[in-house]
């Protein structure tokens, strides 16, 4: 059967094979979680995805959200899918039982949501906010406000969002100007203004609860100076019971490119002096609140990606092998019969390309996670810091280049429908609109770039990054074992020296007089690093395959091995070597980024 969002049997072979997340359940915290019950899991996800999400997507494009009367008004056929989600308790997977969570593995929750966003990414953004909401609560939460709040965001009775950004501060958080005064009764009057607020407002919910950032009257500036709050649409009374409509409101919605099935706000916060918030965590501590969050939230959005680039393929894959149009390119006769466009070398290769980004994407993805699971089960301080600083060091990689990567896999897939991918026919242009956010949300994936050149390649004085390398390096020793593999893990080894290379070599500049021209080179660091990334997931993959193959299977399991092995091969012969020409390029510091002065950009 063809497959829709994604190829189920490849997130089983990555979970069970790969991973090999049942070994979880050896521990007692997992121990409900066997391989039948993944399965089972999995199988309830793909069905809600692929019978009620997926055929809300275009619907939900083309309606689009409103604004009325200061209401905002999601597409009509998302209450449906709401309310399934809310039945199926399919918000906190993996958070705790005591607050409503299903208490699984991560590494389970994040394959369950690659099917959801990969069927409608729009939609999902609220029930993402709402969960990266609740998580604040838990981790910097009071007692009183855990159990004032989480129950219901969890359970999706309430919503959530983010107000984070501003007009005149964007990405830099620290300068906003939205302020907080501390009332007697112990709550804060807040004023200010937000914009880009996905799920500011919504009706799929009767409440609404906002972390908000601001500035305390009288803090210092900058980031050291802001303070998170926790700010009802509606206030909620020490009872837990409604009360009156706080003074926050929609006072707009964003015309996007894309996700228009998500409603993204501009936010009045105090309009008429009446916006009441508590403090969440300790004062001037907001921007540290944020960022332990922030590995998880630029993994969501890695995720988003991976969603519409793996439905652009699957869509693409199941066009190429129905639409018949000219000869084989070496066919003899004349009245040769046109065959499915899938035999053109052409189409071949971008369907090959797409398989390949996707397959490796979704191996590094769900090992992020796979390290936050074995965190959470370890008592070993020194096993616990090796996995986080893979977690640390892989995330900007999570984030930026697989979004990159996921939107040129979604122009793939409108380059194989070719005149009919660029209309609103199909699916396709609507994933390559969709997806673009993702390189812009969550930190830009320049700023992705800087985080893992000024910050992550030094971690632990640079050992955190030498850990990853030695990870990589054992890959390829075992690829090295098997005759089928061994020019690739030639390959890999020519790719990981220059690698090592390059790492040196901007890492020292990144600290020297030259700095600024070594962050002008941070995004190629970034590309080639993914790249390394890639090829290993990839490796890794095909190290599984051959054994596989070398121990016998069914028809069947031997074309999809084969199929890993071939996505290995062209993965690591075609893209490597330009790899390494960017790291060339990387290590010619070459400064004319640097050196052009803003009058010689033109424009005058």
């Amino acid at each position: 059967m063809a497959q829709l969002i994604a190829d189920r049997r490849d997130i089983e072979f990555v979970l069970h094979e790969q991973l090999q997340l049942d070994y979880l359940s050896k521990y007692e915290e997992f121990e409900e979680f066997d391989k039948k019950t993944i399965n089972l899991i999995l199988s309830e996800a793909r069905n809600l995805a692929i019978k009620e999400m997926l055929p809300t997507l275009k619907v939900s494009d083309e309606e689009g959200c409103r604004l009325e009367k200061g209401e905002v008004k999601v597409p009509e056929c998302f209450h449906k899918v709401y309310k399934l989600f809310r039945e199926g308790e399919w918000i906190a997977m993996y958070d705790d039982p005591e607050w409503g969570g299903q208490g699984m593995p991560m590494t389970l929750s994040l394959a369950v949501n690659s099917y959801f966003y990969g069927a409608n990414f729009p939609f999902m953004m609220a029930i993402i906010l709402v969960h990266g909401a609740a998580k604040l609560i838990e981790h910097y939460g009071t007692d009183a406000q855990k159990n004032l709040f989480l129950e219901k965001m969890y359970s999706g009775q309430w919503g959530g969002s983010m107000l984070l950004t501003e007009s005149e501060a964007g990405s830099d958080v620290g300068a906003l100007t939205t302020k907080a005064v501390k009332n007697d009764d112990g709550t804060y009057s807040i004023t200010g203004n937000k914009i880009f607020i996905s799920s500011g407002d919504s009706d799929l919910t009767e409440n609404i609860i906002h972390p908000v950032l601001a500035r305390i009257e009288g803090a210092p500036e900058g980031t050291a100076g802001i303070s998170l709050f926790i700010v009802p649409k509606i206030w909620v009374n020490e009872d837990g019971t409604l009360g009156e409509p706080n003074d926050i409101v929609c006072t707009g919605l964003e015309e996007k490119m894309g996700l228009h099935g998500s409603p993204t706000c501009s936010m009045a916060l105090g309009s008429k002096g009446m916006c009441k918030g508590v403090l969440l965590g300790q004062e001037n501590k907001g921007m540290r609140a944020m960022f332990v969050m922030m590995n998880e939230a630029r993994l969501d959005v890695g995720l988003q990606g991976l969603g519409c680039a793996s439905t652009s393929f699957m869509n693409a894959l199941n066009y190429a092998k129905e639409r018949v149009q000219g000869k084989p390119l070496l066919a003899s006769a004349k009245d040769a019969p046109a065959v499915p466009i899938i035999q053109h070398p052409d189409v071949k290769r971008m369907l090959l390309t797409m398989k390949s980004y996707t397959e490796g994407m979704r191996s590094l993805l769900y090992f992020i996670a796979f390290c936050e699971d074995r965190i959470h089960l370890s008592n070993d301080a020194d096993e616990k810091s090796m996995y986080q600083g893979y977690i640390d060091l892989l995330i900007p990689v999570a984030k930026g280049y697989v979004t990159d990567r996921a939107f040129e896999m979604c122009a793939h897939g409108v380059q194989i429908y070719g005149g009919y991918g660029y209309t609103k026919e199909y699916l396709q242009e609507q994933l390559l609109r969709d997806s673009k956010i993702t390189q812009i949300y969550e930190g830009t994936n320049g700023i992705q770039a800087m985080d893992l050149l000024g910050r992550k390649l030094h971690l632990g004085k640079g050992e955190v990054f030498k850990g990853l390398i030695s990870k990589i390096k054992e890959i390829i020793e075992t690829a090295k074992a098997h005759k089928v593999l061994n020019d690739l893990s030639q390959e890999m080894q020519k790719t990981i020296l220059k690698l090592e290379k390059t790492i040196g070599h901007i890492g020292a500049m990144s600290r020297s007089d030259k700095a600024l021209t070594a962050f002008a080179h941070a995004y190629s660091f970034l590309d080639v690093t993914g790249d390394v990334v890639m090829a290993w997931m990839l490796l890794w993959r095909a190290n599984i395959a051959v054994e596989k193959l070398e121990n016998g299977t069914k028809r069947k399991d031997t074309d999809f091995y084969t199929g890993q092995i071939r996505s290995a091969q062209f993965f690591i012969n075609s893209v490597l070597p330009v790899s390494r020409g960017k790291m060339d390029v990387i290590l010619s510091s070459d400064d004319a980024a640097i050196q052009i002065s803003e009058n010689s950009f033109g424009g005058l």
